[in-house]
């Protein structure tokens, strides 16, 4: 499971750390896209499969399911660590997340994790934090029971 909050801090050559935490349960290697919310998603190879599986699920007569795995596909790439533990983000993600100097690593379940620039994920949890009643209160109507 990939959880908790991380603060790590991109380089010049687009370098970031990921946590040994997450490495450990990654392998030698992910696949990272466009996320929503201008953030990244990284997803274990496990994780990517199964996307890709309800990805091809979608009708592709539909110009939204076209648009959107067009969107994510031609964006993904497969990230490989150094010896140091870091991913090269390429420019097309790094601008597609807004990615500046400090970034934020954030768990999202059980086979990914997020990618924020640190001021945006800061802004967006701010939202968040703001109306988690509302947010809780919705899900619940959606049948998840806490």
């Amino acid at each position: 499971m990939f959880m908790g909050t991380y603060e790590h801090s991109l380089d010049t050559k687009n370098r970031l750390i990921i946590p040994a935490k997450f490495r450990n349960q990654l392998g030698t290697s992910f696949v990272v896209t466009k996320g929503n919310e201008n953030s990244l998603h990284a997803y274990s190879q496990t994780g990517w499969e199964a996307f890709e599986e309800k990805l091809n699920q979608l009708p592709s007569n539909n110009p939204k399911v076209r648009q959107y795995k067009r969107a994510v596909l031609a964006g993904a790439t497969e990230a490989e660590f150094d010896k140091q533990g870091r991913i090269v983000i390429p420019n097309n993600l790094k601008e597609h997340a807004e990615l500046e100097k400090d970034v934020v690593i954030i768990g999202y379940g059980e086979n990914e994790f997020e990618i924020w620039d640190a001021h945006k994920f800061s802004e967006y949890n701010t939202e968040v934090t703001e109306n988690f009643d509302d947010i809780s209160a919705e899900l619940s109507d959606l049948g998840f029971e806490i």
